[in-house]
C-alpha cells in the first residue's frame, strides 16, 4: 500500500499539516520580544549595562508566556475557544526558551564562570528559587512531545501540574530579584493568583461560564493581589506596608497591579457576558432546525 508524504509539524501549522492562523499569529507574538531584545542590544539601547537589563528583560517575558500558557486553558473554557489548545504547548516552550536565555546571559555575564555561577545559586535563595524555576520548566519542556505524552500516559498529567509550583517560584524569584520597586512582580502574581483562582473554581464543580461568578473571581483576585503586596513590603522591606496598601484608593498618582487585576477580571466576565448573550439564535416557532453538516 502506497503511503503519502507526511506533512511536517511546524509551529505555524496544525496537526493535519494545514497553516493555522492562530498559530502562525503567535509564534510570531512569541519571536517579537526576542527581536526587540536584540534590536535594543545592537543599538544600544539597553542602558550602561545591556546585559543586565537584558537578562532583566528575558526573565519578565518568561513569566509573561508562562501566565499565557496557563491562562489558555480557562480562556478557552470561558470563552468557548476549543481551537486555543493548539498554541498552549508553544507558549509553554516560548517560557522555557526565555528561561534558558534569561539563564545563559546570567551566565555570560558571569564571563562563563559555571564554579562561581554554581556558589551563588547555592548561596543566594532568590537564585535558588530562580534555578529550581528553570529546572521544572526543562522537565515539562522536553516532556511535551507527543511520544513522551504517549510513553508517560497518566504520570504526565501528574507532572505536568508542577507548573502551578513553578508559577509560584517564578514569581517569588521575581519578587525578591527586584527588590524594592515589585510593580511587575506583584502584577505578574496577582494574576496568577487570578488563574488559579479560575481552576479552582472549576475543580469545585463552579460554573466558570458564569458572569456573576467571574466577576466575583475579579474582586477575589484584586484583594489578593494587594493583600500580597502588602505582605511584600511587611516583611521584606523598610517601607510602611499600609501606606502601600491605602496608595491602592489613590489614583492620582498611578494605578496600582490590584485593580488591573481586577480590570483583566472584569474584562473576561465580559467576554462570558457577550458570549451567553450572544450565542445561537434559537430559532423561531415552527421554523424548522438547522443540524450543521
Amino acid at each position: 500500500m502506497m503511503v503519502g508524504p507526511i506533512a511536517p509539524k511546524l509551529p505555524w501549522t496544525d496537526r493535519a499539516g494545514r497553516f493555522s492562523p492562530l498559530k502562525a499569529a503567535v509564534f510570531a507574538g512569541i519571536l517579537v520580544p526576542a527581536i526587540m531584545i536584540a534590536w535594543s542590544w545592537e543599538a544600544r539601547l539597553l542602558g550602561p549595562r545591556p546585559i543586565t537589563e537584558a537578562i532583566h528583560q528575558t526573565g519578565d517575558w518568561t513569566i509573561r508566556f508562562l501566565l499565557l500558557s496557563l491562562a489558555v486553558t480557562p480562556l478557552r473554557r470561558i470563552a468557548n475557544w476549543p481551537k486555543l489548545i493548539q498554541v498552549r504547548r508553544m507558549l509553554g516552550l516560548a517560557a522555557l526558551a526565555y528561561a534558558l536565555a534569561h539563564f545563559s546571559l546570567y551566565l555570560a555575564d558571569q564571563k562563563w564562570n559555571l564554579w562561581r555561577v554554581g556558589s551563588e545559586i547555592a548561596l543566594r535563595v532568590y537564585l535558588t528559587i530562580g534555578f529550581a524555576a528553570l529546572l521544572g520548566l526543562a522537565a515539562l519542556g522536553t516532556t511535551s512531545t507527543d511520544a513522551m505524552i504517549k510513553r508517560l500516559g497518566s504520570n504526565w498529567s501528574r507532572l505536568h501540574r508542577i507548573v502551578y509550583a513553578i508559577g509560584i517560584l517564578g514569581a517569588v524569584h521575581f519578587f525578591m530579584q527586584t527588590k524594592a520597586d515589585v510593580y511587575q512582580a506583584t502584577l505578574m502574581s496577582g494574576l496568577f493568583i487570578l488563574l488559579m483562582l479560575y481552576r479552582i473554581a472549576h475543580w469545585r464543580g463552579v460554573a466558570i461560564k458564569s458572569p456573576l461568578v467571574l466577576v466575583g473571581i475579579a474582586v477575589v483576585a484584586g484583594l489578593g493581589t494587594a493583600a500580597s503586596e502588602y505582605a511584600w513590603y511587611g516583611l521584606a522591606t523598610g517601607v510602611p506596608p499600609l501606606r502601600v496598601l491605602l496608595a491602592n484608593l489613590n489614583f492620582a498618582f498611578q494605578i496600582r497591579p490590584s485593580w488591573w487585576v481586577v480590570a483583566v477580571g472584569l474584562g473576561v466576565a465580559a467576554l462570558a457576558f457577550l458570549r451567553s448573550y450572544g450565542g445561537e439564535k434559537r430559532p423561531a416557532r415552527g421554523e424548522p432546525v438547522r443540524i450543521p453538516a
